[in-house]
């Protein structure tokens, strides 16, 4: 590498779409690329078979648990995220959608530039390097979800979702069918419904498959188990510290050093890692938006479970087909395999988030008013086959906030209610939903006990918290993703994103992060973007000194 081996150009801050996407795409200019990451890398055979193997399921490393399912509770929201190389794309239900019309038009952003034409490009792109086809939404949680339309009298907007899976042969090992064979080999997806889980079948799209792989047989090095807890800058450059996330002893401590870093942990934890770096005095001048406009895009995460098992619900791809029941929601059926019935420990009874009494006590009486329907909430024998999950997206505008408290045990980060309308504590469509789709699958509507009995409802898609803004007092970040008072720093991941999607977000982190790095000059060249603090301009994309990809052969990237 020319230089000691924990020196780089540019260290990046994790390894999920916004990292691996910042990773590719400068390794192509020509940087020193380093990628650091708190999970494990995974191959094939590494994934759970079902996830009541919670050691290679759950992320709790203190706890030995080492998988790539995180699950973080604040006061008002339960989180869903992902952990290992290729970060959430191990975890996710591969669905690549674009956003509504309300996200490029949300205040926080909208007088910077024309973002739904200037992202227009970077969308289609990343729709090609993620393998976008069209899910066969044949299954039978796609017919319980058209029931739900027909309720809703919206049956012209139930449509199959795009995704990155390659749907091939199921039984045939074949050349990676994007970049003409450059990757690995795939095999045809099973419809087994383990997207979740960690697809074992090699079928999956994650960016290990794409973008981390080109990127590192570009020369990019990525660091398993590296997480980032200190960055410190000495001498116009950064030294990030990082150690084996969990570890109660032997914690390998390790320095890298960079000129430049690029946050892209999650939103979660890039903001989280922001704000104990600011409270320590490591990075004064940050902006004092820093922690705002944390989204849980509007979400909730519901459903219903049939009284019999005479239909098996866990068949197909993890998502295949969303509904629109009113404009600004859309609602996906979601699925884990058969067996994997952990997540059904948090499911219960459906309980309405409204009235005088607490939370707690209408879930008691709900319970007491229907004792048949609560006692089938306890029992999770397979709950993967008998139930639809319903994810229920909002682009609503409302928010949380997160900040730092020093207490006597040290700085720890807590939430509150931030800008716009109060974060939901439940959704009424969403319930209406869950009903309608028990009824059509002759069964009882579900929740999870955390939103039933506390009135805190769960989100897979967490966002914001350093969001783009056009100057320190609006935000963050500037529109070229550097940090604003230390133009050394970026940040590309969903920490970045200002608004509520109210879809899944995969596609746009991946379109932002691809703007975002197309602006950087090649390695030794003329920075083209203009100086921090100026005002926003366009700036044509920058064409990489050695891409890893022929610019003659865009049709090999569509799977």
């Amino acid at each position: 590498m020319g230089k000691k081996s924990g020196d780089f150009d540019v260290l990046v801050i994790g390894s999920g779409f916004g990292g691996s996407v910042t990773a590719l795409r400068l390794a192509e200019k020509g940087y020193r690329v380093g990628v650091v990451e708190a999970g494990r890398r995974f191959g094939p055979n590494d994934f759970a078979r079902v996830n009541w193997n919670l050691r290679r399921f759950l992320w709790m490393p203190r706890l030995g648990l080492r998988g790539i399912q995180r699950m973080d509770l604040l006061r008002q929201v339960l989180i869903l995220s992902g952990a290992g190389v290729g970060g959430g794309s191990l975890v996710y239900a591969n669905t690549l959608l674009e956003p509504h019309d309300a996200f490029f038009e949300d205040p926080q952003w909208r007088g910077i530039t024309d973002w739904k034409q200037e992202l227009a490009p970077y969308y289609d792109l990343a729709h090609r390097m993620l393998g976008r086809v069209t899910a066969p939404a044949d299954t039978p949680a796609d017919g319980v979800l058209a029931a739900v339309a027909r309720h809703f009298g919206v049956e012209h907007t139930h449509e199959p979702t795009t995704i990155g899976v390659f749907l091939g042969e199921p039984e045939k090992r074949v050349p990676d069918p994007f970049f003409g064979g450059a990757g690995p080999e795939c095999v045809g997806c099973k419809r087994c419904g383990g997207c979740m889980v960690g697809c074992r079948f090699e079928a999956k799209n994650t960016l290990d498959r794409n973008y981390l792989y080109l990127a590192e047989g570009l020369g990019a090095r990525v660091f398993p188990e590296h997480a980032a807890v200190d960055v410190a800058e000495a001498d116009g450059r950064y030294r990030v510290a990082t150690q084996r996330p969990g570890a109660w002893v032997r914690r390998r401590r390790r320095t890298f050093t960079a000129d430049h870093v690029v946050f892209a942990a999650g939103a979660l934890r890039t903001t989280r890692l922001l704000l104990r770096l600011q409270a320590a005095g490591r990075l004064p001048r940050l902006s004092p938006r820093l922690g705002y406009l944390v989204r849980t895009n509007s979400e909730s995460l519901l459903g219903a479970g049939a009284k019999k098992r005479t239909v098996d619900y866990s068949q197909g791809v993890a998502i295949t087909s969303s509904i629109h029941p009113v404009p600004d929601t859309r609602i996906e059926p979601c699925r884990y395999p058969p067996g994997s019935n952990f997540m059904g420990l948090i499911a219960s009874i459906l309980v309405k988030g409204e009235g005088r009494l607490p939370q707690p006590l209408r879930f008691l009486a709900t319970a007491l008013r229907h004792p048949i329907g609560f006692l089938r909430s306890l029992s999770v024998r397979h709950w993967s086959e008998r139930s639809v999950i319903l994810l229920v997206m909002q682009s609503i505008d409302n928010s949380l906030r997160l900040f730092a408290r020093k207490g006597p045990f040290g700085t720890r980060i807590a939430s509150t209610q931030g800008h716009g309308q109060p974060n939901p504590t439940w959704l009424p469509v969403a319930h209406e939903a869950a009903r309608a789709a028990a009824r059509a699958l002759d069964g009882l509507p579900a929740a999870s006990i955390n939103e039933s009995l506390l009135g805190i409802p769960m989100t897979a898609h967490i966002l914001g918290g350093a969001a783009i803004g056009a100057g320190p007092e609006q935000g963050v970040i500037d529109p070229y993703h550097r940090v604003h008072g230390h133009p050394g720093l970026s940040v590309m991941d969903g920490a970045a994103v200002s608004a509520n999607l109210g879809s899944n977000p995969s596609l746009t982190i991946t379109a932002l992060a691809e703007r975002a790095a197309a602006m950087w000059p090649n390695k030794g060249e003329p920075d083209p973007r203009p100086a921090p603090g100026e005002t926003y301009r366009p700036v044509p994309p920058v064409p990489p000194r050695r891409p890893a990809v022929p610019a003659d052969a865009p049709a090999a990237l569509q799977w």
